[in-house]
């Protein structure tokens, strides 16, 4: 990955939407150079998908809540595993510090929220969790 794919993922990262021609003006190469880098990114599984951002107060149903996560020895590898597999974790992080892992969960409702956290902590190979739900976003 050069330079040329790096501004071109951070274009995309901030409008997915851009049409070829739009993205070709803004790097200064030919709408075919964007084609062929797209394919080329898509084919190596840099990019795996594109997606619509919402505004945080389009979905005020949706409960959102992080999970910081402390694993037990060395088995990061089963706890995250076992996250992915779970449906209402958006996304996953591995972190430095206090935390192993930090995980973005969403649910419809306060019950729904409480049955995630229920499955979610009969993992064993968790040490200790903390969970904090989303009030406000700002920016």
């Amino acid at each position: 990955m050069d330079d040329t794919d790096r501004k071109l993922i951070s274009l995309l990262r901030k409008d997915a939407r851009m049409t070829a021609a739009a993205l070709a003006a803004k790097l200064g190469v030919s709408r075919g150079t964007i084609a062929n880098r797209l394919r080329k990114l898509e084919d190596e599984q840099v990019i795996v998908g594109y997606s619509a951002r919402l505004r945080p107060d389009a979905e005020p149903a949706t409960i959102k809540a992080w999970m910081s996560v402390v694993v037990e020895g060395n088995q990061t590898r089963a706890v995250i595993a076992a996250l992915l597999g779970e449906p209402a974790v958006e996304a996953l992080h591995d972190t430095n510090g206090r935390w192993d892992l930090l995980a973005e969960l969403r649910a419809e409702s306060m019950a729904e929220l409480s049955n995630v956290l229920e499955r979610v902590r009969l993992i064993k190979e968790f040490r200790n969790t903390e969970t904090s739900i989303l009030l406000a976003t700002y920016r």
